[in-house]
C-alpha cells in the first residue's frame, strides 16, 4: 500500500509518496517563512493532496522536537514559536483527511534506515541509528518496534552524558552531553577556542586539513569521544548493528577512521559482533520513516475496528 511520508524542516518541507519500499514521487519546498501552525500545516495538505493525486493514502509527518507518549501533542518543537502543547497530529489530520501519524524526526530517520528497500538496516530487527548533525540525534529500534520509552522521549542518543560541564544549548541545558562533545555546533566553538577556524571556515574545510598537527589533535579528540559514544551504545542496546549518519558522517574516509576506534572501547563479548555501516538513504530516510510510521498507525485502526 502506498503512504507519504513528510519530513518538516525549519527551512524546507521535504514530502515523498513511498511504495514498496522505494519513493515514486518527491516534492521539495521551502518552508512558509514565518512557520505559523496554520499556514504551515496548509502548505504540508497542498503537497501532500499533489502527491496522492486525489487517492486517499496514509500520511506520516516527521516533526523536529519533542512529542508526547501517544504522538498527538507536540512538547517542543525547535525552532517553530508557538507549536508547543498544540495538538499537531490532530490539527494535520484535520487539514489533511485520512489516517495521519506523526513522529521525531531522528526517530524518522531510524524507522527509514529499516524500512526502505536500499536502506543500511533492511532485514534487522535491533538496531541504532545516530545522526552526526549541528547536534548528535537518531533512534533505537528494538524487536522492530520502535523504542519511545514511558514518557515518549527515549532515544535522545545525543544525551548520554560522557563529559564533564561542557553546556548543551538552550534547548537542554544539561552538562556533558554526547553532543555538546561532538556535535557539530559544538565542535566548531571547541575548534575556534584552539584558534583552528579562521573567517570562513567550516568543519569541512577543517577536515581536509587534519594532517596540520593542530587540527589533527583536534580531530583525533573529536573521534575518541564518538568512538566511546557508539561503544556505550554497543553496550546499553546490544544491536545486531550501527547505523551511522550525518553531514559530519561524508567526510572522506570519516567512517574508516571512527569504526577502527571503536572496538577498543567495547567489552570483550560485544565484538565478535560489532557491526557499523554508514547511513544509505541520506535526507530521505525521514520520509521513508513517515511512511512507515503512517502504515503502522492505519493498521493498528483497521484492528481495533
Amino acid at each position: 500500500m502506498k503512504a507519504i511520508g513528510v519530513d518538516l524542516g525549519g527551512h524546507n518541507i521535504a514530502a515523498g509518496l513511498v511504495a514498496g519500499g522505494s519513493i515514486e514521487a518527491k516534492l521539495d519546498e521551502p518552508t512558509e517563512p514565518a512557520r505559523k501552525p496554520g499556514s504551515v500545516i496548509a502548505q504540508i495538505a497542498r503537497m501532500v493532496r499533489t502527491l496522492s493525486g486525489g487517492e486517499e493514502c496514509p500520511v506520516g509527518v516527521c516533526i523536529p522536537g519533542g512529542l508526547d507518549a501517544a504522538r498527538e501533542n507536540a512538547v517542543m518543537v525547535t525552532n517553530f514559536a508557538g507549536w508547543n502543547g498544540l495538538p499537531i497530529r490532530r490539527m494535520l489530520e484535520d487539514a489533511i483527511g485520512g489516517c495521519v501519524a506523526i513522529e521525531n524526526d531522528a526517530n524518522a530517520y531510524a524507522l527509514g534506515e529499516g524500512f526502505a528497500d536500499a536502506g543500511a538496516a533492511k532485514g534487522a530487527d535491533d538496531y541504532v541509528m545516530v545522526t552526526l548533525g549541528t547536534g548528535i540525534g537518531g533512534g533505537v529500534v528494538m524487536g522492530g518496534r520502535l523504542m519511545t520509552g514511558a514518557h515518549g522521549m527515549a532515544g535522545e542518543l545525543g544525551h548520554m552524558v560522557l563529559g564533564h560541564d561542557e553546556p548543551c544549548g538552550p534547548g537542554c541545558r544539561g552538562l556533558g552531553h554526547f553532543e555538546a562533545l561532538c556535535g557539530a555546533d559544538a565542535l566548531e566553538r571547541k575548534a575556534a577556542e584552539m584558534g583552528l577556524m579562521g573567517a570562513g571556515n567550516s568543519l569541512k574545510d577543517l577536515w581536509l586539513r587534519r594532517g596540520e598537527p593542530g587540527v589533527a589533535a583536534f580531530w583525533d579528540t573529536a573521534l575518541e569521544n564518538l568512538a566511546r559514544g557508539l561503544a556505550s551504545l554497543v553496550h546499553i542496546f546490544d544491536p545486531e548493528l550501527l547505523v551511522v549518519g550525518g553531514g559530519l558522517s561524508k567526510g572522506k574516509n570519516f567512517m574508516a577512521l571512527l569504526e577502527e576506534r571503536v572496538p577498543k572501547y567495547v567489552g570483550e563479548p560485544f565484538r565478535p559482533t560489532l557491526k557499523i555501516r554508514p547511513s544509505l538513504l541520506d535526507t530521505d530516510a525521514p520520509i521513508f520513516g513517515g511512511a512507515c510510521c503512517a502504515l503502522s498507525l492505519l493498521s493498528r485502526r483497521r484492528s481495533s475496528g
